[in-house]
């Protein structure tokens, strides 16, 4: 549930016979609950949260440390802002998301912005609809604050782009360490933003690692949900097995919400039909804080932690076993018996699938598509290769020699061998023979083992190191078990609150003005001053 004591640190109301007192609403780490509060006690209107945000925007992405982390902004966010609020004052709050500004991974389908995916061919692109899960947002009165960068076309141009990296959208960087750490791909502005609080709240996209490993490294929660669960109507493909939209927070709290705000089945993308009875409305009723008492998490110490982490990561990771285990967790190490073959799967299953689901997608934008084929795209790189292809683009021109035959045998064996591997011989195994509630991992190289089999993941932060560089820590689970890892992710975040936000994208001063006392219903005015920083986005899209 939704509690307010999540929130009274940050907003001091206290309203007696004629008296106010002066309150503030810090945006720094604010989350759904708290803004939600702000917004009932009339502290802020969607309107004046939603200006507070472009001005970090302005301050932060486009100037500053210039992370770079927003292709495109809503020119109408303000004017939606507006409309909920008077919405919210005539009727009532649609829900938790009401007023709340959201940001979409530029793959998503919005019917009134470009989706590009970073790439040269679909700049300006404008699909003809949204995406099914952009509007569930909007039904829910999210606002669309506007589009996040991506490594193009979800890092499946080239092994050379760069992470973060789009023709379109240039290099994102990663704000606790700009042009120092890695910011992780593919769903690296979603990450960028939610970290430097840019918005609250955001969605990436995952075909293998693109949610978990921009949050790891960024420092927020991200949500990997099982594949079915929420529809990939209208989000640009390129698994039809292994991709998912999912949410990027601050909190486990405001991903549970999210979370709830998305499910449900879908027609157009029949692998929702699975989640049939197995998905939830509200997944905040799993928040136990308590929710390590007696859990069983196994490690796969070698190789996962043991050759894949440095010195100083693996202090964090001697750090958060403690954590687990003084919070009532056992860690049991446990060991693949195809390990081996784990290691050794390849993107064969990609490469077929996404020839096929991009001409599907393609065909999705009508008759003002850019390209019909991946013939078409693969060309118009080549012919404009200085500009749309810096990096090459080997992965898409091998996608497009293997063809999109999906009754290949070779095909049909790469895809049994990887649901073999990672699930029915491996974490399947795992947790049935150890009897565990999850698998726990640090490193983006174990997150293959929830890809290929499509099973569910939460990262959560596991603090810094020395340098400031971020670490997050990974719960595994079997297919639609959500609850169990909202649960333990939660417990673990509220026993440690490791998190903290970085330096480089501090507050901005505001202040809030109240009227002199008199009345137990005055209204709290607020007023911004935000250092010189005038709303001059860049990359501002056009009606």
């Amino acid at each position: 549930s939704v509690a307010a004591t999540a929130v009274v640190p940050m907003v001091a109301l206290t309203f007696g016979t004629g008296v106010v007192q002066a309150a503030t609403f810090d945006l720094i780490e604010a989350t759904i609950p708290d803004i939600q509060l702000a917004l009932d006690t009339g502290l802020i209107t969607s309107g004046k949260l939603v200006q507070q945000y472009l001005n970090r925007i302005e301050a932060y992405d486009e100037q500053g440390p210039a992370l770079n982390s927003i292709i495109q902004l809503n020119p109408n966010a303000l004017e939606t802002a507006k409309a909920l609020d008077l919405e919210r004052s005539q009727l009532a709050a649609r829900g938790p998301l009401h007023g709340i500004p959201i940001l979409l991974k530029d793959n998503i389908d919005t019917a009134d912005l470009p989706t590009t995916a970073g790439a040269l061919i679909l700049d300006g692109s404008v699909p003809p609809d949204d995406a099914f899960l952009t509007q569930r947002l909007r039904d829910q009165g999210a606002i669309i604050l506007g589009k996040t960068n991506l490594t193009e076309f979800a890092s499946f141009v080239s092994v050379t782009f760069p992470n973060g990296f789009s023709v379109v959208g240039g290099q994102t960087l990663n704000p606790y360490g700009p042009g120092i750490f890695n910011v992780s791909g593919s769903s690296s502005g979603s990450a960028v933003a939610v970290a430097a609080n840019l918005a609250p709240i955001a969605i990436g996209t995952e075909t293998n690692g693109s949610i978990l490993d921009p949050a790891s490294s960024n420092s927020v929660v991200g949500l990997k949900p099982t594949v079915g669960l929420i529809s990939r109507d209208g989000i640009i493909p390129i698994s039809a097995t292994q991709d998912t939209a999912g949410p990027i927070t601050r909190t486990v709290e405001d991903a549970a919400i999210l979370l709830g705000t998305l499910t449900g089945i879908d027609p157009n993308d029949p692998a929702t039909a699975a989640s049939a009875g197995l998905f939830f409305e509200d997944y905040t009723q799993f928040l136990n804080p308590d929710g390590l008492a007696g859990a069983r998490l196994g490690v796969i110490r070698d190789p996962f932690i043991s050759d894949f982490l440095a010195e100083d990561e693996l202090l964090l990771v001697d750090q958060a076993f403690t954590d687990l285990e003084r919070l009532g967790a056992e860690i049991i190490d446990v060991e693949l018996p195809n390990l081996d073959e784990l290691l050794a799967l390849d993107a064969s299953v990609l490469v077929y699938e996404f020839n096929t689901g991009i001409e599907a997608y393609l065909g999705s934008l009508g008759e003002n598509a850019p390209a019909a084929t991946l013939a078409d795209i693969v060309a118009f790189n080549q012919a404009n290769a200085d500009i749309a292809i810096p990096f090459g683009q080997e992965v898409l021109a091998f996608s497009l020699a293997i063809g999109g035959d999906l009754t290949d045998p070779l095909y049909l064996e790469a895809l049994e061998r990887d649901v073999r591997v990672t699930a029915t011989e491996g974490v399947d195994v795992l947790l049935e023979e150890f009897d565990l509630d999850a698998l726990l991992y640090f490193d983006g190289i174990a997150a293959v083992s929830g890809a290929q089999s499509g099973y569910p993941s939460i990262s959560v932060p596991a603090g810094y190191t020395e340098s400031g560089q971020p670490l997050g820590l990974t719960f595994l689970n079997s297919a639609f078990t959500e609850p169990q890892l909202i649960e333990l992710a939660y417990a673990y975040e509220q026993g440690t609150l490791l998190r903290v936000p970085p330096a480089s994208t501090p507050a901005i001063s505001a202040q809030v003005s109240v009227p002199e006392s008199g009345s137990s219903k005055a209204l709290l005015v607020v007023t911004l001053a935000v250092a010189g920083y005038q709303l001059r986005p860049r990359k501002l899209a056009t009606d």
